[in-house]
């Protein structure tokens, strides 16, 4: 992030289309959260919890929605619809990542037969086997191994202590972040008839398609026949277990610790939330939303917001855990109703008699 420029109020509210009120000749260097925001910084404000520092901040300016309070003086607001959509789009146009590692450092070793493209970058101690083809513009980071027959799409991005098997295939545009495993075996066992796991040899590869980014410390495993696959768009978190022959449609997003077994086939603009499990070979439709620590052991193929283990529609569960928690009135009430009732029998009785 580039702190010595100066960028315009003026300028910003034309890109996001927005009305500026209060000073719209002031300058913004870079941008910071509301509460830790100082003079030359823009920030935002979408949440309601975040309302009490709009009196406090430092910023320069602030990104707010119509309906906002203005009661200050010496700060700029930009009102805008989305305050927090605008505000990507600002660091997007103004502030967009710089990796800055050129030329082939001497200790990178290359296989003779692997194909380079154009401005490649390859850091300290990277490994890349035979028969390789690397794009255009594609950045290597140090300590990153890349086994053989791999492809690597133009400008793509492979940061830090990586490994990437033997014939993956990564598409155009991808960042891989520090630590992640592309293509390690899948976890594929076979129980003999003494009761000894036999391993079963992982045949096929890993397809990540273009414009994926994938967090650090992230598993992706080989299948066992042909692919696992993650679509175009796909964005995954830190910490993200993905089974051997899994497939992750187009432009679905999946959290930190998220577990997927094996031979799911997950749609397109699903949400995964953080620390959600899902059983193996399950088909899970387009447009899912799996909330956080989610446990889904069924298919699930209507679109909606789904909750809880086994996950339910949010809905559902929402009602049921109602009444769990008022499963100790209800055990008292009964109790009561029960007595009641013995009560109106005993006089049946005697009435009777």
């Amino acid at each position: 992030m580039n702190k010595s420029q100066k960028i315009s109020i003026t300028k910003i509210a034309e890109l996001v289309g927005g009305k500026i009120f209060g000073d719209s000749n002031a300058v913004i260097k870079t941008v910071a959260r509301i509460d830790e925001a100082v003079k030359g910084d823009l920030t935002f404000l979408y949440l309601p919890e975040f309302e009490k520092f709009a009196d406090t901040t430092q910023a320069t300016a602030i990104l707010i929605k119509p309906d906002f309070k203005k009661n200050r003086n010496d700060i700029s607001y930009i009102e805008v619809n989305e305050p927090e959509k605008a505000f990507a789009s600002i660091v997007i146009n103004f502030f967009p990542d710089r990796y800055t590692l050129e030329g082939i450092d001497e200790t990178a070793s290359i296989h003779k037969s692997t194909a380079l493209g154009k401005n490649v970058a390859l850091g300290k101690n990277v490994v890349i086997g035979s028969n390789c083809k690397i794009g255009n513009n594609v950045r290597i980071y140090h300590n990153t191994v890349v086994l053989e027959e791999v492809e690597i799409g133009d400008d793509t991005i492979l940061f830090q202590n990586i490994s990437i098997r033997e014939e993956c295939k990564i598409g155009k545009r991808v960042i891989i972040h520090a630590g992640t495993v592309i293509g390690a075996d899948g976890f594929g066992y076979h129980k003999d008839e003494n009761g000894v796991y036999k391993k079963i040899p992982q045949l096929g590869n890993v397809v990540i398609e273009d414009d994926v980014e994938i967090g650090a410390n992230t598993a992706i495993d080989r299948a066992a026949l042909g692919s696992t696959i993650i679509r175009r768009g796909v964005k995954i978190d830190n910490l993200v277990q993905v089974a051997h022959n899994v497939e992750v449609g187009e432009n679905t997003v999946i959290s930190g610790q998220t577990g997927i077994a094996g031979s799911i086939k997950i749609g397109k603009n699903c949400i995964l939330a953080g620390q959600v499990g899902l059983a193996g070979h399950l088909d899970i439709g387009d447009n899912v939303i799996l909330l956080a620590q989610a446990g889904v052991t069924k298919s699930i193929l209507k679109p909606g917001i789904y909750m809880g283990y086994p996950a339910k529609e949010a809905k559902a569960f929402r009602i049921l855990e109602a009444h769990n928690r008022n499963l100790p009135e209800y055990s008292e009430r009964i109790k009561m109703l029960e007595e009641e009732i013995k009560k109106l029998k005993e006089e049946i009785s005697r009435q009777k008699t």
